[in-house]
């Protein structure tokens, strides 16, 4: 087995820090990883809409630009209100 030397020496480093053996440290991150892909595999897939009519229209750049400098202006012109 080949491992980057960079990584080899952080898990080196993190098993002296922690009072583990490199082995021990080596075989609990394969698990954790083993067990990761497992739970993954075992999720149904979801669906999710990227595009179309349940989003709303399409909108530009500057028309969303447009739309998020309005908000600010309102919320500045609420805030200076709730300070009158």
């Amino acid at each position: 087995m080949r491992i980057d030397e960079t990584l080899l020496n952080e898990a080196k480093a993190y098993a002296a820090k922690n009072g583990r053996s490199l082995n021990s440290v080596m075989e609990d991150a394969l698990r954790q990883l083993i067990n990761r892909s497992a739970e993954v595999a075992d999720r149904p897939e979801i669906e999710l809409p990227i595009s179309g009519a349940a989003f709303g229209p399409r909108l530009t750049w500057a028309e969303i630009k447009e739309i998020l400098a309005q908000e600010d202006i309102e919320h500045v012109l609420e805030a200076g209100h709730a300070h009158a």
